[in-house]
């Protein structure tokens, strides 16, 4: 606001004293003090308002008016309820700074001129926002965009005062706040995406307020331009794949304009979002053509020669073949009439994101196709030095899951569920079929276990832990009870810790000075202890095959 506006307000009291040639100075905030240095507590343009308190005799005043000068106080306002009239030797300190001054009249709280000047800033921030962001808004959909969601933020920090974050449905971190302050911890994110996901599948009206420690977010989904929730047919199509906008601030005392304003911002950092998937665009029409060609069976060199041209766009600069690794997923939905493959590319695409990559787009090493009810991923590893070969690299099943477990089972509610499989890296194309087929099955290993969020990797395609996911139920069950409930009676009645036992003796395969020692017992006591497991069961412990039902009865108890 300007100077002169303070003015034509009666109520605030205030007369002119000196500084007329000034009156079209803008003024950003105000504050009031008494301090004979305030320069600590000011940031520039200013109204200072002060009852003279600092003032022991004329000599303060040209200091205390220096100071302000230098610091870029827009004007100050002395007020005359402890003095009387402004001195004049105050008047004259403003004169030579060439800063304005009011005087304040006694019946006329400083709290008063306060409020009001914080009111008309605050309005005019706003307005003055909301055509920076429209602007901003018609350059993003003429064109390329204009530096980001990082861009937004920054208006939002430096013109409203509000720290606001965008974030993936998994809680990975796409822009924040350049300004000074704490960053977002990793924690946050996923806890704040994960309330976001869970109040969007209960139907919660947007902003989502909440409270992590003592500090409020309020939550604001950004969804794909051109859709609303009104042309939406059902949260569960997007909502795994919708960014949010997180505002360190409770808009539930907001007005109208204020949370307008900020749908607007959503409406604009969608049009990013928009465009960062249509980024993509090349990346997934590269994994459709491999992967049309690897379930066609077309010949390795014809594939080869696909994934020549795919590895130059996802790993730039890159000198020799990469291996590839195949990574499935697929997400299902109870009772739903939803294409699933689409809203699974999304989600691999985001589970994928190395946020290492020194890529403009953390996607850019990312290549999805869907088919059906799945998506298929074609993830590229660089060559493995000789002296590294046979060490684990590439894509883990757990570690991808593990920092998303949380959101994502949030999003899933009690209705969905996300499986994935991994295959291991292969080195050609000759290859990628078999990694293909490797992967489908560690997913449908995946999909037979408990759990909303649920993966499998390929170590796990090679020993008994393939089978024991398709053993049915009411088999597992008795199986586990005709073996193990003996002795679980047993240690619940004697506290014999016979079951604890079994698993050591059969960890430490048999060896009876091994497994005495693990568990810090005589050997005649461990011998006493197997022999007990061994007439409660019926099974003798040196026989392999008695070994092996009790090894897997303890895997799938």
């Amino acid at each position: 606001m300007r100077l002169r506006a303070l003015l034509d307000t009666d109520a605030l009291g205030l007369r002119l004293l000196g500084g007329e040639d000034e009156l079209d100075r803008t003024v950003r905030g105000v504050m009031t003090t008494d301090l004979r240095d305030p320069s600590r507590y000011l940031s520039g343009g200013e109204l200072v308002l002060t009852g003279l308190a600092w003032r022991r005799d004329a000599a303060d005043s040209e200091p205390f008016v220096r100071i302000l000068a230098q610091e870029g106080v827009t004007a100050l306002a002395a007020g005359e309820a402890e003095l009387g009239d402004v001195p004049e030797d105050l008047v004259a300190a403003c004169a030579r700074h060439r800063l304005p001054l009011f005087a304040v009249h006694e019946s006329v709280a400083f709290a008063t001129i306060t409020e009001h000047v914080v009111r008309q800033v605050s309005g005019e921030r706003a307005g003055d926002l909301a055509a920076v962001v429209d602007r901003h808004r018609r350059m993003m959909t003429s064109g390329p965009a204009g530096g980001g969601p990082d861009v937004v933020l920054d208006l939002l920090g430096s013109d409203l005062d509000l720290r606001a974050w965008v974030l993936s449905p998994t809680g990975r971190l796409i822009a924040g706040p350049k300004t000074s302050g704490p960053a977002l911890p990793a924690e946050a994110c996923g806890r704040l995406a994960a309330e976001h996901l869970t109040a969007t599948r209960t139907g919660r009206r947007a902003p989502h307020r909440v409270l992590l420690g003592t500090t409020t977010y309020s939550l604001f989904p950004i969804r794909s331009t051109g859709r609303s929730p009104q042309t939406a047919r059902d949260a569960r199509e997007t909502v795994l794949s919708d960014w949010l906008l997180a505002v360190e601030a409770d808009a539930g005392d907001w007005a109208e304009e204020r949370l307008d304003l900020l749908y607007g911002v959503t409406q604009l950092i969608a049009v990013e979002r928009d465009r960062r998937d249509a980024a993509r665009t090349v990346r997934r029409r590269l994994a459709q053509e491999v992967l049309e060609l690897v379930q066609t069976g077309a010949a390795p060199a014809e594939i080869a020669a696909r994934l020549r041209v795919a590895a130059p766009v996802l790993l730039p600069g890159l000198g020799a073949a990469p291996h590839w690794q195949v990574v499935v997923a697929r997400v299902d939905w109870d009772g739903a009439e939803i294409e699933e493959g689409p809203a699974a590319q999304a989600l691999l695409e985001e589970i994928l994101v190395d946020p290492l990559t020194a890529c403009p787009e953390h996607s850019d090493r990312i290549a999805v196709a869907h088919t059906g009810d799945e998506a298929i991923a074609l993830v590229p590893l660089p060559a493995v030095p000789a002296e590294q070969d046979g060490s684990e690299t590439g894509v883990l099943a757990d570690a991808l899951l593990e920092s998303v477990r949380d959101p994502l089972t949030a999003g899933l509610d009690d209705d969905g569920r996300l499986t994935l499989g991994v295959s291991a890296a292969v080195h050609s194309a000759e290859g990628l079929r078999g990694a293909l087929e490797e992967a489908r099955h560690a997913r449908r290993v995946a999909a037979a276990r408990p759990g909303r969020v649920c993966a499998a990797g390929h170590q796990e395609l090679a020993s008994h832990v393939l089978l024991l996911p398709f053993v049915p139920d009411d088999v597992r069950r008795a199986f586990t009870a005709r073996l193990l409930d003996p002795l679980r009676d047993y240690d619940r009645r004697h506290r014999a810790e016979l079951i604890p036992t079994l698993e050591a003796f059969l960890d430490c395969d048999g060896s009876w000075t091994r497994c005495a020692t693990r568990l810090h017992l005589h050997v005649n006591t461990l011998r006493y202890r197997v022999g007990r497991i061994e007439q409660l069961t019926s099974r003798d412990l040196s026989r392999l095959e008695d070994k092996l039902d009790f090894f897997l009865a303890l895997r799938m108890s």
